[in-house]
Order: structure tokens, then C-alpha cells, then sequence
């Protein structure tokens, strides 16, 4: 898996990390027991602070996406197969979704166009997950 920010983006640096995470999830590039790279590795790596990492990583624990131990490092325990949402996820999720959609909207992005696009990531993320679950 490699995650890949950009420096000069107006998206702080440990959103980038953390939703580079959650895609490569969903997309079926990283699977419950997978291990993350270390922070110290990935943030060499990238050229970023140690506390950035560290701070999209705990982003990530706390939303259940990864467990953090001091012996295992940063290993997924949630992906699309690890079984229904936890309580709360579905509302949260779509407070979110809809700010973003209402954002598409304020900018004048047609309602067939929004629908096109969303259904394309969908499908991004299927197709992506269904080739993982067969190897």
C-alpha cells in the first residue's frame, strides 16, 4: 500500500493520512490484521512529522478503523467484511454526507452529475474490495 499526501494541499496533512487509510480500506487494499507502517517509518517516508502521523493514526483508532499496541504497532481491525457498523457510524456518516453533498450542490454541480460521481466511487470501492477478497 503506499499513501501519498500533498504537502501544499489546504487538507491538513493528518486528514490526507487518515482518509488515504479509510480508502485503501474500503478499497480492499488493507484488510482486518493488516499492519501500518510504523509513525516513525511513514513519516520518514513522507517527509512529514512524527506527530502528524501519530495524530491521523489516533484519529483512526478512535473512529475503530486500527488498534494501536506497543508491541503490534498499527494493525486494521475494521474493514467491509469485519461485519455490520458499530452504533452511531450510519448517523455520523451521514451528517458528514450530506455537508459534502450540500457543498456539490452550493456549487452548482447538477443532481445527475452528483449521483454519477458517487455512484462511480461506489463502485471504485466494490471492485476493489471483490479483487481483494479473492486472493
Amino acid at each position: 500500500m503506499i499513501l501519498l499526501v500533498e504537502t501544499d494541499s489546504d487538507v491538513p496533512l493528518y486528514q490526507q493520512l487518515r482518509d488515504r487509510v479509510v480508502e485503501a480500506i474500503a478499497g480492499g487494499e488493507l484488510r482486518a490484521g493488516d499492519s501500518l507502517p510504523t509513525t516513525r517509518q511513514l513519516a520518514a517516508d513522507l517527509g512529514i512529522n512524527m506527530h502528524t502521523v501519530n495524530k491521523a493514526y489516533d484519529r483512526l483508532r478512535h473512529e475503530g478503523f486500527i488498534r494501536l499496541a506497543r508491541r503490534t504497532g498499527a494493525v486494521v481491525v475494521r474493514d467491509p467484511a469485519t461485519g455490520p457498523p458499530g452504533e452511531g457510524v450510519a448517523a455520523e456518516w451521514e451528517a458528514r454526507a450530506r455537508t459534502l453533498l450540500a457543498e456539490a450542490v452550493a456549487q452548482g454541480l447538477p443532481g445527475a452529475e452528483i449521483e454519477r460521481r458517487c455512484q462511480a466511487i461506489l463502485d471504485g470501492f466494490r471492485a476493489g474490495s471483490d479483487a481483494g477478497s479473492r486472493s
